[in-house]
Order: structure tokens, then sequence, then C-alpha cells
């Protein structure tokens, strides 16, 4: 037998939806029977600019007929576009980017950047967080189910409860090195920072000397209504991670950083092989672009609002969820059910926590798309006799 012989499998590590999509367009996605869906899900919110935006796809094939691959020991001009656009939309107190593939990458740099600055081990995060699943980030991510397995992760890392001033007041001391938070939970159930939680983290952080983390890669790029989520709140971090969105689809993060942290760091004291690509930088300079020129985050606002009156009329306005286009309804139970009926009608949604049922549709979602939404999530609702 030769080694060609076996056929390699997928692992399969992700619940399946049973579609084969095969084409995109802003809001809408296609499977392999011609079937058109509304895209709800939008790979957990990355694709929040629409599926193959035409604006952003021009530049990667543009860049990607000059070079493709350029590591940061050479100087390129689509990475210094990208540092030109990202200086319109940062907080001006975040002086260094630094640009990787993902989510938890930024996390682990993030994480790696507070140890150096401040010379010390300890992390803060809260209970329902989500930060990635490599191992330092995983570290700080609430849900047992993605940590147990993974075991002894590190080990100085104290969990609070989100929102609880008392406890951050408590146990957020000379020994941190950082807190991280995110502004709005995403995979932990759409729960929304307080502003005197926030202001609290900032305060303390000041005191005693640690840093602040606002993991963005969800809620940024103007999700919530703003271009950043901790922009509602008139609260900075030192550092600042995001992704998702920021590429307009394709695969990039960045964390941002103050001139004192960025300052403190040494070549070779991090890296990435991908990281700052010419072909990312033109994704993300493409999208801030899109994000400034066409009023994303107003119209993610406005929209955000429309869609949130709306789902006010079929459920009790307190089991709405989240900020701006990043919704959902609490359900008070497991909301596979309701979202393979959805599906029946061609939308594609997806979970938050245990309980909720997520929306992150782009921002060019229409009012007779959420209509469309609202009616049919009403029948599903009242065919389940949905829980008072």
């Amino acid at each position: 037998m030769f080694l060609g012989d076996v056929l390699a499998k997928l692992l399969q590590l992700y619940p399946k939806y049973g579609l084969r999509i095969v084409r995109g367009y802003m809001q809408y996605v296609w499977d392999d029977k011609g079937n058109r869906y509304l895209d709800l899900h939008t790979g957990y919110g990355t694709a929040f600019l629409g599926h193959s935006n035409p604006k952003i796809v021009e530049k990667v094939y543009e860049q990607m007929r000059k070079i493709m691959v350029a590591s940061y020991s050479f100087d390129i001009d689509s990475r210094d576009e990208s540092i030109e656009a990202l200086s319109k939309i940062l907080p001006k107190k975040l002086e260094y980017v630094f640009f990787q593939n993902s989510g938890t990458e930024a996390v682990e740099a993030a994480l790696k950047f507070s140890r150096k600055y401040t010379g010390r081990k300890k992390f803060v995060a809260f209970t329902n967080s989500f930060h990635g699943r490599t191992m330092g980030s995983l570290s700080l991510t609430w849900n047992p189910k993605y940590r147990k397995p993974f075991e002894p992760l590190l080990k100085d890392v104290v969990f609070l409860r989100f929102n609880d001033v008392f406890g951050v007041e408590r146990f957020v001391d000379e020994e941190t090195a950082a807190v991280i938070v995110e502004v709005v939970q995403g995979e932990g159930g759409l729960n929304v920072a307080t502003k005197e939680f926030l202001k609290t983290i900032r305060e303390k952080c000041n005191e005693t000397g640690c840093t602040v983390i606002f993991d963005e890669v969800q809620t940024g790029f103007g999700r919530t209504g703003k271009i950043w989520a901790h922009q509602h709140y008139g609260i900075e971090p030192d550092i600042l991670v995001a992704g998702k969105a920021i590429g307009g689809g394709f695969p990039v993060s960045l964390v941002a950083v103050s001139s004192e942290i960025g300052e403190s760091l040494e070549p070779g004291e991090h890296g990435t092989t991908y990281g700052g690509n010419p072909v990312a930088c033109a994704a993300i300079s493409a999208s801030v672009n899109v994000l400034l020129k066409d009023n994303v985050a107003e119209k993610a606002r406005e929209t955000g609002k429309y869609f949130r009156e709306r789902l006010g009329k079929i459920v009790p306005k307190e089991k709405i969820k989240g900020l701006g286009l990043m919704l959902g309804i609490d359900l008070g139970e497991n909301p596979e059910l309701t979202i393979k009926l959805l599906l029946n009608e061609k939308i594609i949604s997806l979970k938050a926590g245990e309980t909720v049922l997520r929306f992150l549709p782009p921002y060019m979602i229409t009012r007779e798309d959420i209509n469309y939404v609202v009616k049919v999530l009403s029948n599903v609702l009242s065919g389940k006799n949905y829980p008072s």
C-alpha cells in the first residue's frame, strides 16, 4: 500500500450546519444547490464588512499580483499604508502596532508584552470570558470545557465575576501584570460591561501599575456602533487586541500598545512568520477605507437600534442582549433547535454561552432583511412554546 492510498480526514472540531457553502456576497451566502441564505453568523463576526466586499477584494487582488510574502525584516509599501490607515482610527495613546494572523495570537502577544513591561506574572480575567484557544489565551478563557482537557495552563490567573466592581478593587494589586476584558462578551453570552466596571478597572490599574487589555477581536471595527466598543465609555486601554473584521475576511489580527509598552520591547522578543504580510496589510488598508467612507459604525448603530426594537416586539426586552449589531436573545434554554429551525428558513445564526441565540450580521443588512428575520423568529418561538 502506498501512502497516497490513505485518504486524509479533517478533524471534526466544530458543530456542523449540514451546508456546503460555495459563494458569498455582502450579507448573503449560497450553498451548492443554489439556495441563498441571510448570514447572521459571518464566520463568528469576521465578515462584518460583507462577504467578498468588492472594494476589499480589488485591493487584495492588486497586492497579490505584486508580492505576497515579505517578513518584518523588510520594509513594504502595503504595511506602511496599513499603519497610516490605522492611525486614523486607533486610540491616540496606542502608538505601536504589531500584526499577526488570528485573535488568539494577538492575545498571546498582549500577555507577553504586559509581562515584559511590568515584570509581573499575574493576570486577571472574568467569568464567561473568551480570549482564544492557544495555551496562554486559553488560560484566561473562563469556560472549563475549553480549559480542562489541556491543563495545567498558566498558573497565575485569577477569574473575577464580570461587572463586579468589588472584586476588581480587591484582587487587582501590585502583583498583577494585566487585566484583560471584553467590553461585550461574545462567546460568553453577549454580556455588556457597565461603565462603573470598566472605570474601576482603569483606575485600579493606574493605581497598581498594571496594564489594561481590551479584547476587541469581536467588538471592534464598528460592530457595536462605535469603531471600538470602549469608545462608548470614554475609557482607553494600554493594549488593544483586534482581529476578525479588520481584514474584511482576510486572516489578520493586531495588537496595539502604548509608547511606554512598545519601547520596553526588544528585537527577537516576539515574532510571526505570516504576520504583517503584504496581502494582509492591503486587506487592512482597504477595510479601514470602507469603515470610514461608508460610515460603518454609524450604520451599525442605527441598524442595530432598529433590529433591537423589532426584536422587542416579539420577546421581552430584558431578554435582548448585546450592543449595536452584536445582538442576541436569551432563550433560557439551549438555542440549537432554534438555530436549526431558522436555518430551514435560510437564516444562519449561532449561539453564545449556553442559552443565547446570537446574531452577527454584516453592516449592510437591510431593514427588509431584519423584518424577515423577526417574522421567521416570531413563528419559530411561538411554535416552540417560548419560555417565560
